[in-house]
């Protein structure tokens, strides 16, 4: 079995797990501004209350694989991305403190406050997310020895940026459409037009980050060349996408949470399988790339890894399933709420 390939599938699947089910924590939070008052603000935040921190060990989990798997790997991308890191991490800590405080004083100021720092951080860690993701297609510099040989502001890029703004736009498109799903009257006569609206952004930056990936890269559809059966991909990909406006319009928002989850791990799987097998491209010279050959660690360590995951997946996918159950409905807001 070839077990660097095996980690590179698991870790493509925590990370599709991950912008799955955060992704429309994170699109609750940059859609958030727009309720009217502060009981569809609380009906908001406590339509993912229950998930939002169990959906953040896919995150964690993502990163102690890749860790563990492939180190060289691990130890240049946070090299090059420490500073953005320290960002990212303290928006995803702002955007959970936002959560706990806003309800601890009836002081509107102090609510107001919570409730813009809680977009903020939301809006601001996809966008990073994203960021992230452009640049590892379109590759950093990375030398000889594996270390990063840029500066900050050699990741802020036109592509990158892009796709961290198709990013938030997804983000808010799956977010309206949970919301719709778990709201109710007149919160989802609010939420409704913003499903169209984020998926007309969605569309918009899909199709400009599309094109320019493939004018600046034609060397990215290598692998779907090579790998005929990986277009059925790209297909059901953009039937899922196309999908998202025609349950909308039907009535149908479960159908269209699905449309948009798929559109998500399609997305996830075309970024995957775009990289492979490299895992960061070094845009000094192809020879400097780090793959899941020469970062990954010893044979032995993958197997036991191997094991250890082969044991403790099921017991994280049931956990979620649970906590998915017994939360599922409409939201209700009661003493114990946020």
């Amino acid at each position: 079995m070839d077990l660097n390939l095996l980690w590179f599938v698991l870790l493509g699947v925590l990370l599709a797990g991950y912008a799955i089910l955060d992704g429309f924590d994170l699109g609750v939070g940059i859609i958030h501004l727009i309720a009217r008052n502060n009981e569809e603000r609380r009906i908001m935040i406590n339509s993912i209350g229950p998930l939002w921190d169990g959906n953040e060990v896919w995150l964690v989990t993502f990163g102690g694989a890749m860790f563990a798997a492939f180190p060289n790997a691990y130890a240049t991308i946070f090299s090059g991305f420490y500073v953005a890191f320290m960002v990212l991490l303290f928006a995803l800590i702002f955007r959970a403190v936002s959560i706990e405080f806003r309800s601890k004083r009836e002081s509107q100021a102090w609510k107001t406050f919570w409730d813009w720092s809680f977009f903020g951080a939301s809006a601001l860690a996809t966008f990073l997310f994203g960021v992230a993701a452009g640049n590892a297609l379109i590759g950093i510099p990375v030398n000889a020895e594996g270390s990063f040989a840029g500066s900050f502001f050699d990741l802020v890029r036109p592509f990158p940026v892009l796709i961290g703004l198709m990013t938030v736009s997804f983000a808010a498109m799956h977010g309206s459409i949970y919301l719709y799903l778990k709201t109710e009257g007149k919160m989802q006569e609010l939420v409704h037009p913003w499903m169209w609206r984020s998926f007309g952004f969605s569309l918009v930056f899909y199709m400009l980050s599309t094109v320019f990936l493939l004018s600046i890269m034609p060397q990215a559809v290598r692998n779907f060349h090579t790998h005929s059966w990986s277009w059925i991909f790209v297909v059901l990909s953009i039937l899922a996408f196309a999908n998202i406006p025609r349950a909308i319009f039907l009535g149908r928002p479960f159908y269209a949470f699905i449309s948009s989850s798929w559109t998500i791990l399609s997305l996830v799987f075309l970024f995957s399988f775009t990289l492979y097998p490299n895992l960061v491209v070094s845009s000094l010279s192809p020879d400097y790339s780090l793959n899941i050959y020469n970062a990954a660690s010893s044979h032995k360590t993958l197997g036991i890894m191997a094991i250890i995951a082969l044991i403790g997946m099921p017991f994280v996918l049931a956990y979620t399933a649970a906590i998915y159950w017994a939360f599922r409905g409409k939201v209700e807001i009661t003493e114990h709420s946020y």
